[in-house]
């Protein structure tokens, strides 16, 4: 029988990288969950069944070796890798004079720079497995949120998803940028009652994965049912 496929993700220690690992898990897949918390990604591996099935490394995406070296670990354990989704990111406060720019620099570095050296460190094995490059955008990569750095690194997410699949698709390697609504997650301090659940995003992005190879779904908008932006 064929091994199961191999699936790579980014801030997966919580919200939508950690559901998203669970439901893969659950689909057949073997995961590498990377983020900056070691001792939480090693209580969802484990959590996900130990070593053979879910492994934890340490990763901070803004740092070009730690994506170098989440790409090499996923390759030595499990011989393979499948699927690569740049998930971590964080936001900010709304209001240009609201936030200190010490923490407008994390953020543009984590969700632009970041998922930017992920897919780089991704791609030679995702040509070799003809496999699937996810990145995590937001509504706000769609319309352009009032006094919102945040909106503009989602905006930048949204352009880097469409040139990697303009460089990509004669390689048989799909892209999906997977765009949420409001989501019960850490990202908010008071979170909507109408949010989505993190699972909702999770299973959007296994509907992607679970495509047939020619079929290449680019872009997921997906939002709560009462949400008005």
């Amino acid at each position: 029988m064929p091994e199961s496929p191999v699936l790579l993700i980014t801030g997966a220690s919580s919200g939508i990288g950690a559901a998203t690992a669970k439901r893969a898990i659950e689909a057949g897949y073997r995961v590498v969950l990377a983020a900056r918390s070691l001792d939480a990604l090693e209580a969802l591996a484990a959590e996900l069944g130990g070593p053979d099935h879910a492994l934890a490394v340490i990763c901070d995406v803004t740092e070009w070796a730690d994506n170098e070296r989440a790409v090499a670990r996923a390759l030595e354990h499990f011989g393979r890798l499948d699927v690569v989704y740049a998930n971590a990111g964080f936001g900010a406060t709304r209001g240009w004079l609201n936030e200190s720019p010490e923490h407008w620099r994390a953020m543009v570095l984590t969700n632009v720079l970041g998922a930017a050296y992920t897919a780089r460190a991704a791609i030679p094995a995702l040509k070799e497995s003809r496999g699937h490059l996810v990145l995590t955008g937001s509504i706000a990569g769609r319309k352009a949120l009032p006094g919102s750095l945040y909106s503009a690194t989602k905006w930048a997410v949204t352009g880097m998803g469409e040139s990697l699949r303009a460089e990509l698709h004669e390689s048989g390697v799909r892209t999906l940028v997977i765009e949420p609504g409001a989501v019960h997650t850490a990202f908010f301090d008071n979170p909507p009652e109408f949010a989505l659940d993190p699972d909702d995003v999770a299973r959007a992005v296994l509907y992607a994965l679970q495509q047939p190879a020619n079929v290449d779904i680019n872009e997921i908008l997906i939002r709560p049912i009462a949400q008005p932006v």
